[in-house]
């Protein structure tokens, strides 16, 4: 794994400073050291831009988990993976397949399926890309002399966090600190790796998020692609809510809420189209263009009705009919759904042209975290630690912009209050990706509905193996120190 990501980045950073032609000449090499990268970039922090931007590019292209599947567009396809595996996504039809095997399970049993090994790559590929600033700017430990490099490596590290967050979540049944899970790579000289353990990969995560949250304490982003220090907060709420770190959740999404400037959502943006970065409540996502070169390989040719894409040709993902008919006729969400279209998102998700099949290449705008999230977060995490003032405080700011009267939230205590905090999540959030994530967190049960094409009203555990990825063949058979 790890020796075709050292030939194409050295090929990246080759082309990076091939101006310096004395550089190049003093170590001769079809590979840059990494002592030849940190002092490259100790002169010149801003040559680690490049790949900076190179991580934020794999996130969203076409590809990135290695194959030529139209289920491979980037972090957006492990996203509709987790919808898809908690239940709340419903495919409620199969005409040309993708992601069937998710839903029937047959890509988290077996490990040699392509699906399994795909998002292994993805964010190993990420890892390794974070990895590779890193070290050129001195490494873990290091704390780089310039602003630019600061920045840079409180980037990095926020992602190489974000994707060993991703990978726990999705290679391990449930948080157990003790348990062996992933090789976990802090460079990108080591060879291959055995597991370590869960309380390991965590702590990496918690110790990256909070250097880059100093990092990038002064960093001033050009657009809502790159990660700041609220991004990295709102990455480390999620670390700590696996953990059950529930006092550490809610101290750290009080102070993206206090701290952050976003607003909630209104009741006309949740049906606006969630196509828009400008939109002021977005906290991180990505800038589509048509120089992005996306068409029907993207979370858009999948999910859109008004997208040359899968769903406007007969593979809809609706949202699950158990989940819909919980929700209020009142409630404004409702209306982001179609019952005529098999609850397809057509009023929460839309190109803004409106015109069936019309989006051929993608210029809508991908989103990765709101600030809905950390209302939601900090009320779970309040209510999980006693504090049910502050729970319905801040479940009722949403809820306040969805329903014309929020005051029933007032009489929730124990049990009914974290019921309806869980699920307001899986309805405010359904289609972003975080509804695996919630599933795991609180320990829910998965329980399709009838729009399901399989396991209808069969109850799925959170820990149910079925839920989980193994570890692929691929790196099984070719990293000989995995078990050790």
């Amino acid at each position: 794994m790890k020796t075709v990501y050292k030939f194409l980045f050295a090929a990246v950073l080759m082309g990076t400073v091939s101006c310096k032609e004395e550089f190049l000449q003093t170590e001769p090499t079809e590979l840059i050291s990494a002592n030849q990268i940190a002092e490259a970039s100790a002169l010149n922090p801003s040559l680690q831009s490049a790949n900076v931007a190179g991580i934020y590019a794999t996130m969203y292209g076409a590809g990135t988990g290695g194959t030529t599947g139209h289920d491979d567009f980037g972090h957006k396809s492990y996203d509709m993976y987790g919808d898809l595996l908690s239940g709340d996504m419903a495919l409620t039809s199969v005409i040309y397949g993708w992601f069937r095997t998710i839903t029937e399970f047959q890509t988290t049993v077996d490990y040699t399926f392509q699906d399994n090994y795909q998002v292994w790559r993805f964010y190993y590929r990420l890892i390794f890309a974070a990895n590779t600033v890193i070290d050129g700017l001195g490494g873990s430990d290091a704390i780089p002399a310039t602003a630019a490099g600061r920045w840079y490596m409180g980037q990095a590290k926020a992602m190489r966090a974000f994707s060993y967050f991703y990978l726990a979540q999705y290679f391990q049944n449930e948080y157990n600190p003790s348990e062996k899970i992933l090789p976990l790579y802090k460079n990108t000289v080591d060879p291959n790796l055995p597991k370590s353990t869960a309380a390991d990969v965590y702590a990496l995560m918690v110790k990256d998020l909070t250097d880059a949250q100093t990092l990038l304490a002064d960093f001033n982003r050009a657009n809502k692609s790159e990660v700041n220090a609220a991004v990295a907060k709102g990455m480390l709420a999620y670390v700590h809510g696996a953990m059950g770190n529930n006092a550490a959740m809610k101290t750290v999404t009080a102070d993206v809420i206090s701290t952050g400037g976003f607003k909630i959502m209104t009741a006309a943006e949740v049906t606006g189209g969630f196509n828009n970065l400008g939109t002021s409540q977005w906290m991180w996502g990505v800038d589509i263009t048509v120089d992005s070169k996306l068409n029907l390989i993207s979370w858009w040719g999948q999910m859109d009705l008004y997208t040359y894409s899968y769903a406007w040709a007969g593979d809809i993902k609706g949202m699950d009919k158990a989940l819909y008919d919980a929700i209020p006729a009142t409630d404004v969400r409702k209306a982001q759904f179609s019952a005529a279209n098999k609850l397809a998102p057509i009023g929460k998700f839309y190109h803004p042209n409106k015109v069936i099949g019309g989006q051929r290449t993608i210029d809508a705008d991908y989103i990765y975290m709101r600030v809905e999230e950390m209302y939601l977060l900090n009320a779970e995490a309040c209510a999980k630690t006693g504090d049910e003032a502050g729970a319905r405080k801040s479940l009722k700011a949403i809820m306040a912009l969805r329903v014309p009267d929020a005051s029933y939230i007032d009489a929730l205590t124990g049990k009914a209050l974290l019921d309806e905090i869980y699920l307001q999540t899986r309805i405010e959030l359904w289609g972003e990706g975080k509804s695996y994530l919630s599933l795991k967190r609180n320990k829910g049960t998965a329980n399709r509905g009838s729009n399901h094409l399989k396991f209808v009203g069969t109850p799925i555990l959170h820990n149910d193996t079925r839920l989980t990825f193994k570890i692929p063949i691929e790196e099984v058979q070719n990293n000989p120190n995995l078990n050790k």
